[in-house]
């Protein structure tokens, strides 16, 4: 018995101190990017859910986010040095469909980053995109940001901000909005701290038209809440008068 004891142990000890240790690696799934190839091997990984922009990051190719992913510009620049259309022209004003970033058929959270150098900043293609913090979308040939839906896609696109979004396009124009929903696309959605609004294919909105979509004051007609606290305030006021006046007969 003390002998097979013995066998035991020994083995037990060479486990322990002979045969190495299998050290099983956690999952990663927050990564730091410094270049074209590094971005797009990370939006390839199904197991990292956040990319960080490590430096400016420049590309000779549009950027496809086809998963649920949080892309973190840290206050970086992605910025598009390749060509456009046929003729290979380094001209942005030159059409060739080129958006730094797309956005296709999934949902993806943006947040502090510089989108530039492209036909336009961003495409959301079928998708819901929730921007956080400063989004710079100037230097595009044609504007901002596109809520479209290309072919084969069966989903709206839509836009999600909060009270963190602050977009930046500081060379926006009549004929470079700062986003907008191309005139063969179903209407898209703009959100603002969960208020909804419907966007019409063909509309073009600069940023000041954006900020009226949520400021614009309900009708009257429609139980405006500051007619109603007006109401209120006159019947409340009236009623201390009225009591105040009873009292002062009594």
């Amino acid at each position: 018995m003390f002998k097979n004891f013995g066998k035991v142990l020994t083995i037990l000890l060479l486990a322990i101190f002979i045969i190495p240790v299998i050290q099983v690696e956690a999952k990663e799934d927050t990564i730091t990017v410094n270049n074209q190839q590094e971005l797009k091997d990370a939006l390839a990984n199904d197991e990292i859910s956040t990319i960080i922009l490590g430096q400016d990051i420049e590309t000779t190719e549009k950027i496809n986010i086809m998963r649920p992913v949080t892309i973190d510009g840290n206050h970086k620049t992605i910025r598009y040095t390749g060509t456009f259309g046929s003729s290979q022209s380094s001209d942005n004003t030159v059409w060739g469909g080129i958006y730094v970033l797309q956005v296709y058929r999934t949902s993806a959270t943006i947040r502090n980053i510089k989108l530039t150098g492209g036909n336009a900043a961003l495409l959301i293609n079928g998708s819901t995109v929730k921007l956080e913090g400063t989004i710079d979308v100037s230097g595009n040939g044609f504007g901002g940001i596109e809520l479209g839906k290309g072919s084969n896609v069966t989903e709206s696109s839509k836009l999600v901000l909060d009270s963190t979004t602050n977009i930046i396009n500081t060379t926006e124009s009549s004929d470079k909005p700062s986003i907008w929903v191309p005139d063969d696309t179903n209407d898209s959605v703009i959100e603002k701290d969960g208020v909804e609004q419907k966007i019409p294919a063909g509309e073009e909105l600069s940023m000041d038209e954006v900020q009226d979509l949520f400021s614009t004051q309900d009708n009257p007609s429609t139980n405006d809440r500051i007619l109603t606290y007006a109401i209120l305030g006159i019947l409340g006021f009236t009623g201390v008068l009225y009591t105040y006046r009873k009292l002062w007969q009594a």
